[in-house]
Order: C-alpha cells, then sequence, then structure tokens
C-alpha cells in the first residue's frame, strides 16, 4: 500500500461524510454546499487514485468531473433562483 492509496482512502473516509451530511439537511442551500462539496472529494479522490496505481491517462476522468460538477452547480443554483 504505497501513501497515495493511503490518502485516497482517508479523504474518502474524512471528506466524503460531511458532503453527505451537507447533502441531506433540509434547506436547498444546504444540499448545494454539499453537492460542492461531494464533487470536490471525488475529483481530488480520483486524483490520487491515479497516482496510486500510476496511470496518467486516469487523470481525464477527474479533469473531466471537475468541469461537469461545475456546470452541474450552475444548473441548480439556476433552479434555486426565485421566479419572476
Amino acid at each position: 500500500m504505497n501513501p497515495w492509496l493511503l490518502g485516497s482512502i482517508v479523504l474518502l473516509a474524512a471528506g466524503f461524510g460531511p458532503a453527505l451530511w451537507l447533502g441531506s439537511r433540509q434547506g436547498p442551500v444546504d444540499r448545494l454546499v454539499g453537492l460542492e462539496v461531494a464533487g470536490v472529494v471525488v475529483t481530488l479522490l480520483f486524483m490520487s487514485f491515479a497516482q496510486a496505481v500510476a496511470q496518467p491517462s486516469y487523470l481525464i476522468v477527474p479533469l473531466v468531473l471537475a468541469v461537469v460538477s461545475l456546470a452541474g452547480i450552475l444548473v441548480y443554483t439556476r433552479l434555486l433562483a426565485p421566479r419572476r
């Protein structure tokens, strides 16, 4: 077990729990923050996993996930906006 794989496991255990807790709260703003935190944690998890297995081609997935996560956040924020 290399340090990158150990870091991935620690990141999954320590980072994804608060994201799930925030995502399951009542308010829509709390869910939005939970979604943002989950996107960041999963992106970092995939990046550290790519380093752990020494496959630079695996870095495509977290890079695409970062862009898609940002677009998803913007759509979700647009849906939260008050109607006129």
